[in-house]
């Protein structure tokens, strides 16, 4: 059954609210909410441990299966898919009231706009955000992020391609467009709505460390601000892929040489 706007009594008011809160709750928790659990034991367990953070690596895209290449193949694409279920179930429940994703902004009605924002975004984003994680690893505030472990295999680099977009299409449609239309349509000011998404979207990037923690909650607080103001997630999107797009192949080209990263 679809959730309608209701002007009865406060009664009745309340548990709109509480049912819409209730939904972001549900939502978040096959989402990026339960990423955020795995994320804080993480780094618990990476904080207890003898050796000092800036000691210890986090692997990311790693391979499931490095000696049959087809079968990772397979593994990486299915991983890739079901990542973005929730994705789908958060327009689906947006849908039920009539909300459209344009109203999100997801669409490809002003590409080149959307690009050029994106890629300043990007920009703004990535080069402090590189400079924070080279300072909080040497703080021992960070892990070691190794951010590409496939093996050479020819669809390494579009694997990772379609990994970062992944995560930029959940993070982005989930953390700001859908919350953000939820969380006001609940009462929440957009001030409260901003920094809540964005310490959400630090802790479950916690598992990288404290580093990785602040890093992404200044990003959520800027890409927060910037879709209160264009109201679309695309441009977010973009950025969010790109970064990413950089970080995985980036590392995956660069790793072998060099040894700061």
């Amino acid at each position: 059954m679809a959730i309608h706007a209701d002007s009865g009594t406060p009664g009745a008011m309340s548990a709109r609210r509480r049912m819409l809160l209730t939904e972001t709750m549900l939502v978040l928790g096959v989402s990026l909410g339960a990423s955020a659990v795995w994320a804080v034991l993480s780094i618990i367990r990476k904080a207890t441990a003898p050796e000092p953070l800036s000691t210890q690596t986090t692997a990311m895209n790693t391979s499931a299966a490095p000696d049959r290449p087809w079968l990772d193949l397979a593994y990486q694409l299915a991983e890739v898919g079901l990542a973005l279920v929730p994705v789908l179930l958060a327009l689906h429940l947006l849908a039920r009231d009539g909300d459209h994703p344009r109203r999100m902004g997801l669409d490809l009605t002003r590409p080149g706009r959307d690009l050029l924002g994106g890629t300043t975004l990007a920009a703004v984003i990535g080069i402090p955000g590189l400079g924070l994680y080279l300072l909080a690893r040497a703080l021992d505030l960070n892990t070691t992020v190794a951010a590409a472990n496939l093996p050479a295999v020819w669809w390494g680099v579009p694997v990772l391609v379609l990994a970062a977009v992944q995560n930029a299409v959940l993070e982005e449609v989930v953390m700001v467009g859908y919350l953000f239309r939820r969380w006001a349509q609940a009462g929440w000011s957009a001030a409260t709505i901003i920094v809540t998404s964005a310490l959400i979207r630090g802790t479950y990037h916690l598992y990288q460390g404290f580093g990785g923690f602040l890093g992404n909650v200044a990003m959520g607080l800027l890409l927060g601000w910037v879709y209160t103001r264009t109201r679309r997630v695309m441009p977010l999107i973009v950025a969010h892929a790109l970064l990413d797009i950089v970080a995985f192949v980036g590392y995956a080209l660069l790793a072998p040489q060099v040894d700061w990263l």
